[in-house]
């Protein structure tokens, strides 16, 4: 089997791999069936808002339009040619099978889930020899807030049909769900996508020395790694995005070789990945380097097969592995990279390591300054009051705004997201109300009872939006 893609061929090939590891049957579908769907997600409901619209232009054409979730299970199907929703239905293309390759073998939702990649399975590609009769085009939905896989959109037709535009209307259907997904999702950002990196992690990212006072659960972390690299084990550092897990497995490696050189290979946009592997794998072999590869859990499965026979093929006797991997969770470690690992270290979240907060924060502010900066007592509180949800990334990117204004860190040089714990997102306009609120507040000399007169609302009445938003008035007292 060869496509005349010169890109999709190695994908299809580890598909096949992997749907002949799996047991896949080869001559007849067999998907797993479930009588439960979730048609109350935002993805079924964007999904198919979209589908129906596109369905609207694609009259009288054999083309059926479906929705899947993460798994590969089907949610819907919109299609008006009753001749190829028979023939699904013979498939069990339909809702409520699943068709993710452990179960269906190769085809275009399923690779679409595995490698997080817009796929086209054409006739002879499919693993099954049931499916060569349709022709495939599946592009996974990335949750337009946290980036995580959020499910699929496949177009179905005929082997027989013109395939050329095929894969270009499951894209376009793919980018307009994702929007529409966004702009009910009550006025959020969303996560920007991953770009493909590699640079020199320099002692100035993160430097133990520099911070001397970090808390038991950071330290105790960063010896656990240490010492499972100076054994020569292969580590996987887990945690929230943001924890800090790229710059302890770096802190670990130097304190173990530290003359060694480290590098950070960023998880790629995925059609980056062939040119991201080619950067940076050669680095591999080279003596006194190390990679930290991070992200893992977000690499499509075909790049993660092709990692690990060269992590394999890198390992050298007596010498700790040229590599550590880091992911949010070590569950979501891609089935081709699990094996490798032997030691699995978290780190915990900042909320979980307060102690950690005040000297990161002179530490992040004294890097981008080039001196020291001071905190008043007003924005220490209101800095260890803070959840941190996005964890020390947040917590740089606030003192660096900071810092930025005066030598002097007051609360009134704090954003509004450090002083409110809602637990929930906010809407563009509850936003707006509690950023207004905060900097009245934080004003020198506010008290509650100036700030609602400024705010043209009664003191009883702010009182209550303060509760809302979970902004606290001792938190700005100096």
């Amino acid at each position: 089997m060869e496509s005349a893609n010169a890109v999709i061929a190695p994908r299809l090939r580890a598909s096949w791999q992997r749907s002949a590891r799996y047991g896949a049957p080869e001559d007849e579908v067999r998907p797993v069936f479930t009588g439960s769907l979730d048609t109350g997600s935002l993805l079924y409901e964007c999904g198919n808002e979209v589908l129906r619209g596109l369905q609207a232009t694609l009259a009288n054409e054999p083309v059926s339009l479906m929705i899947t979730d993460s798994e590969g299970l089907v949610l819907s199907r919109l299609c008006t040619d009753a001749s190829i929703v028979r023939s699904l239905d013979r498939v069990h293309l339909a809702p409520g099978f699943y068709f993710a390759e452990s179960n269906a073998g190769t085809n275009g939702l399923g690779l679409a889930l595995a490698d997080r990649a817009p796929t086209l399975v054409r006739a002879a590609e499919h693993y099954c020899t049931g499916l060569r009769g349709y022709t495939c085009a599946a592009v996974p939905v990335l949750d337009p807030l946290t980036g995580a896989l959020a499910g699929s959109v496949n177009l179905t037709t005929w082997s027989d049909q013109s395939s050329e535009l095929l894969l270009a209307l499951a894209q376009a259907a793919a980018g307009n769900t994702a929007a529409l997904m966004l702009a009910r999702a009550s006025g959020r950002t969303p996560r920007p996508a991953p770009r493909g990196e590699v640079f020199r992690v320099r002692p100035d990212r993160f430097d133990p020395a520099d911070v001397p006072s970090l808390s038991p659960g950071w330290s105790d972390a960063l010896g656990e790694v240490g010492s499972a690299l100076s054994r020569g084990r292969v580590v996987a550092v887990v945690g929230e995005a943001g924890a800090g897990k790229t710059a302890l497995a770096s802190a670990a490696r130097r304190a173990t070789r530290p003359r060694d050189r480290v590098l950070n290979a960023r998880p790629p946009a995925p059609d980056d990945v062939d040119t991201w592997l080619t950067l940076w794998t050669p680095e591999l072999v080279k003596d006194g380097t190390c990679v930290i590869v991070s992200g893992v859990d977000t690499l499509p499965a075909w790049a993660a097969a092709e990692l690990a026979g060269l992590f394999a093929d890198a390992r050298r006797e007596g010498e700790p592995p040229p590599f550590v991997l880091t992911a949010e969770d070590a569950g979501a470690i891609p089935e081709a990279l699990a094996p490798l690992v032997e030691v699995v270290v978290e780190v915990p979240a900042l909320r979980f390591r307060p102690d950690d907060i005040v000297p990161l924060a002179r530490h992040f502010a004294r890097r981008d300054r080039g001196r020291e900066v001071a905190f008043t007592p007003a924005a220490v509180r209101a800095l260890t009051a803070c959840d941190w949800p996005e964890n020390a990334k947040q917590l740089r990117r606030v003192v660096r705004e900071a810092a930025s204004r005066s030598d002097v860190i007051d609360s009134r040089h704090l954003p509004a997201e450090v002083f409110s714990g809602v637990g929930h997102r906010l809407g563009r306009l509850q936003a707006m109300e509690r950023d207004e609120i905060v900097r009245c507040l934080a004003e020198p000399g506010a008290t509650v009872v100036g700030a609602a007169e400024k705010l043209g609302m009664g003191r009883a009445t702010l009182y209550r939006k303060m509760g809302q938003y979970g902004i606290k008035a001792r938190q700005f007292r100096s």
